[in-house]
């Protein structure tokens, strides 16, 4: 699935192709995809005529700005967005085809079927699910070490499941999250209140500044991920843990890289790195 740092690397691609272009015409061949509203023929009525004014990310939803509406994407596992002419062939796997002002059309496709669209008024946003519920995104101000050091201190969880919790911090997912969790030299499985106020910090600020660095490398293409133009992020040649099962840890080069299940997902560590399991998944 895709996480932030992919999220926002296709919102950057997408942007400068879709800024103020009139969607003219949709094709809709998978119904199901629109969550809301239900009736296709009013999301259609809807957005015919709208400008994008703007494409903006909330953990790892895109939200195409469309005024009065605002478009909410989420790719899930293989969701894909492409910008190209109307003559270009349409794959099997293209569900959705916005056409644009400028003949261009704007595909999602999804081989999984699993991604999902919401249109909503603007002002509805905010309290709309499931945006309403998410925690905050930590590539913005809201993101803070001190509301961060006294939720982890609040509550009694193990260190994976709590980050992957969408209403805690928006936009970690298993890759970042293991990543994360092995350059703070933290055990996935060791409880969010037993942390010293350094590990916390040390916590906080690996979270941002890998996510940062992952955005700048494109995010990670792991299987199929591409940005909107086609392009495979680079951040899987700096993963330490993710995927190495079997493997020496990259950090002390001698401890093999262990697999084991945590919060339901499959879990990379090195046990010499990251040490202090208190083993409570939820």
């Amino acid at each position: 699935m895709p996480e932030l740092p992919e999220v926002e690397t296709v919102r950057q691609s997408l942007l400068p192709l879709l800024k103020n272009k009139k969607i003219t015409n949709i094709k809709i061949f998978l119904p199901k995809l629109i969550r809301y509203p239900k009736d296709t023929t009013t999301f259609i009525k809807k957005l015919i005529s709208s400008k994008i004014t703007d494409i903006e990310r909330r953990g790892k939803f895109l939200l195409f700005r469309c005024p009065p509406y605002t478009l909410i994407s989420h790719l899930r596992m293989e969701g894909h967005y492409q910008v190209c002419s109307k003559e270009s062939p349409i794959t099997n796997h293209t569900h959705i085809i916005f056409t644009l002002d400028d003949k261009t059309e704007l595909r999602y496709q999804d081989v999984r079927q699993f991604g999902t669209l919401d249109l909503v008024h603007e002002q509805a946003e905010a309290t709309y699910p499931p945006l309403k519920n998410l925690g905050p995104d930590p590539l913005t101000a809201a993101y803070t070490l001190e509301w961060f050091t006294n939720r982890l201190a609040s509550k009694k969880r193990g260190l994976k499941a709590m980050l992957l919790d969408q209403t805690f911090i928006a936009g970690l997912g298993n890759i970042y999250t293991d990543e994360v969790l092995h350059r703070s030299k933290l055990h996935p499985q060791k409880l969010s209140n037993s942390l010293t106020k350094l590990e916390s910090s040390v916590l906080f600020h690996n979270i941002r500044n890998i996510l940062q660095h992952a955005v700048k490398e494109g995010g990670s293409s792991i299987r199929t991920y591409t940005n909107a133009q086609g392009k495979k992020g680079t951040f899987q040649k700096s993963l330490l843990v993710y995927g190495r099962t079997g493997l020496p840890c990259r950090t002390c080069h001698v401890t093999i890289i262990e697999r084991i299940k945590v919060a339901s997902r499959g879990t990379h560590f090195c046990p010499s790195c990251q040490t202090g399991a208190n083993f409570n998944n939820a």
